[in-house]
């Protein structure tokens, strides 16, 4: 029996995608990608009970055929965790971690991390970040910059590069985080916040960057933030499923 303490998954899933069409099926080493990131969550941690919540059929499909656990729900929500607040309220579940369902490369201490997040004073909401590696991932609008305050609470997030760095050419005043922390989009909920979150309208912050955990700051809800070593890989174009290597996944 699965411990009853621990946080329950559940993955957003949807079929429209406007960079990669119909991602979520594309095939990834001979089995489509979503099956790829369920197979993956099976082997870094068994102990988690895992909901995936699909706009469609389609999507079901080869989840049920492999034993995952599956929830429709309305292909026209929003955003993730607008499907993740549809599908608690059938399992209505206390403390929710929302994995994405490109990312197939996830590791368990990433899923850990993000536990840990959500068990900080105050936190209705968490997330996890990394340092950037290169300059360019920095300026690079498609990769979303948190910052955070000094207890480890998330300020604001934004596709532009913050914190700007005024004295650029001042080496003195470079540390080992040169360039900011990037934002991995991975989640935890506790079920008040997702009961609250699906009532709230977009606010003007989430709709002009479209980052849709800005609506939570809008709201004045405190985002725990876990710093991890190295990103999670995701999948957003054709040619980054070249880059993955699905040899350690089970084929059972």
């Amino acid at each position: 029996m699965k411990p009853t303490s621990l946080p329950t998954i559940i993955v957003p899933a949807r079929l429209a995608s406007v960079r990669f069409p119909r991602k979520l099926l594309a095939d990834a080493g001979g089995k489509p990608l979503i099956l790829r990131t369920a197979e993956r969550l099976r082997l870094e941690v068994p102990e988690y009970d895992v909901f995936f919540a699909v706009d469609g059929h389609e999507l079901a499909q080869p989840l049920q055929k492999e034993g995952f656990s599956v929830l429709l729900t309305d292909p026209e929500l929003s955003s993730g965790t607008d499907r993740i607040a549809q599908a608690n309220q059938s399992l209505r579940r206390k403390r929710i971690l929302n994995v994405q369902a490109d990312e197939p490369m996830v590791e368990r201490n990433h899923i850990l991390a993000l536990g840990d997040a959500l068990s900080k004073e105050g936190a209705l909401m968490s997330t996890l970040a990394a340092p950037f590696e290169r300059e360019e991932d920095f300026h690079d609008p498609n990769q979303v910059k948190v910052v955070l305050d000094r207890k480890g609470y998330a300020i604001y997030f934004s596709r532009a590069a913050i914190p700007h760095r005024r004295d650029r050419d001042d080496e003195s005043r470079r540390t080992g985080n040169n360039f900011g922390l990037k934002h991995l989009g991975m989640y935890g909920y506790d079920s008040s916040f997702l009961e609250s979150f699906s009532t709230w309208e977009q606010g003007f912050l989430e709709e002009i960057e479209n980052l849709e955990q800005l609506r939570a700051l809008e709201h004045g809800c405190r985002i725990g933030v876990s710093i991890v070593a190295k990103a999670t890989i995701g999948v957003d174009h054709p040619s980054d499923l070249d880059e993955l290597d699905f040899a350690d996944f089970s084929d059972s």
